[in-house]
């Protein structure tokens, strides 16, 4: 190879490197260039951090990068729209489906809230003091979560004369009072039945039943025997034995409906104490009649001279004796009295209530026709426990007109 042309290859070589390196040079340069002009962007979802250099023009355009998503309902810090600088920093918060169920009806939320609670104040929920939530409000949410909300209501309790409100979320009748700790008895009735469920406001009433026995001592008639007596004048009547009424206790059943006697059914009769009988002598003497007086009067006049006679007889009711006596007035139905209307010798005041007195027999026998000041003619057919002495008790036919005879001192007189 002559001089010349090694001369010419050498000068070609080193125009080929210094080509080659300049190229190389620019390339440097361009991608450092290019690597300069980056933006840096931090990306943070769901506390990951992720931190990227781009020349992204906008936000949509770092997320396409990034393969990310944004649903319509996620949280971003950033339009889409927004232009990229650098050491920005996107946060992104997906949303989550949360399904709400409200005393039964279901309704599909999305949100980007962390817990119950904010989630529930996001969409102005309340949960009021009574209402039934199925998570606690601190519990954090998660997709696709479940959530029931039951709306108490009133329930009012009448339970006999007491009356109380329960609130409730909805249950059987028997759950809502054992819940409220109020029991019945076997025989109390409940309306609504125990097994009916309540959904909405509603009364429930409760009647107290209770039995119980009631025991009522009564006292019994004593019977009265007459007995003939031929010492004793026709007409009387002398008690020779009292006699005492019995003791009878009658047993009922008795029920109460709210502290109310609704009902009673005797279910037996116990005597603790036998009736003795009122024995009474009835007289048969007859009493003999009394001769009649006659007495002959002659009388004289100046032409003539004439007799007649003139028969004077002693009557019934002539007075024997006459007595100063303190006297009151009584009824057969008086307080006091066993209401059966029969006196001591067993007349029967109800069907004759006038004539009828009653007297000391040790003063008046009885039986003995009398006349009373203020009031007539009478018979001694009765006794008193407060009769004794000079005092007599006369029967009116009706308890006012007693009243209105008040008490009072007469003259008696004691006829034949």
């Amino acid at each position: 190879m002559s001089n010349t042309a090694y001369k010419k290859q050498s000068l070609g070589k080193k125009i080929f490197i210094s080509l080659l390196s300049l190229i190389l040079l620019i390339s440097f340069a361009g991608f450092g260039l290019y690597e300069i002009t980056k933006a840096q962007v931090t990306f943070i979802q769901e506390g990951e951090v992720t931190t990227v250099r781009t020349h992204a023009e906008t936000i949509a355009d770092v997320l396409e990068e990034l393969a990310i998503d944004v649903a319509p309902h996620d949280e971003l810090s950033h339009e889409l729209e927004d232009f990229v600088e650098t050491n920005m920093e996107i946060t992104h918060i997906p949303a989550r489906e949360v399904v709400l169920n409200i005393d039964g009806e279901d309704k599909t939320y999305y949100t980007t809230k962390e817990t119950v609670k904010d989630f529930l104040a996001e969409n102005n929920i309340e949960v009021a003091k009574n209402d039934d939530l199925s998570v606690n409000e601190n519990e954090v949410l998660s997709e696709g979560m479940e959530i029931e909300l039951a709306r108490a209501f009133e329930v009012t309790v009448k339970d006999a004369d007491k009356e109380s409100v329960i609130w409730t979320t909805g249950a059987k009748v028997a759950d809502i009072l054992e819940q409220n700790e109020v029991t019945l008895s076997e025989l109390d009735r409940i309306e609504p039945k125990e097994s009916q469920l309540l959904t909405d406001s509603e009364t429930i009433t409760i009647t107290r039943v209770e039995k119980v026995t009631d025991v009522v001592k009564e006292k019994m008639n004593v019977k009265v025997v007459k007995k003939n007596e031929g010492s004793l004048e026709k007409g009387k009547e002398k008690v020779i034995e009292e006699g005492s009424p019995g003791v009878k206790e009658k047993h009922y059943e008795v029920v109460l409906e709210n502290g109310k006697e609704v009902s009673r059914e005797l279910i037996k009769e116990d005597v603790t104490k036998e009736s003795s009988d009122r024995v009474v002598a009835v007289g048969t003497k007859v009493k003999q009649k009394q001769p009649v007086q006659t007495t002959t009067k002659t009388t004289a006049s100046a032409s003539n001279t004439s007799s007649s006679k003139q028969t004077v007889s002693r009557g019934s009711s002539s007075a024997t004796k006459t007595i100063s006596m303190h006297a009151t007035a009584y009824n057969w139905d008086c307080a006091t009295c066993d209401g059966r209307g029969l006196t001591a010798t067993g007349y029967n005041l109800k069907a004759n209530p006038s004539g009828v007195v009653a007297v000391d027999p040790s003063v008046i026998p009885l039986g003995t026709k009398v006349w009373v000041e203020g009031y007539g003619y009478a018979i001694a057919r009765d006794t008193g426990g407060n009769i004794k002495g000079n005092r007599i008790d006369v029967h009116m036919p009706s308890i006012a007109k007693a009243k209105q005879f008040g008490s009072r001192t007469v003259q008696v007189k004691i006829l034949d």
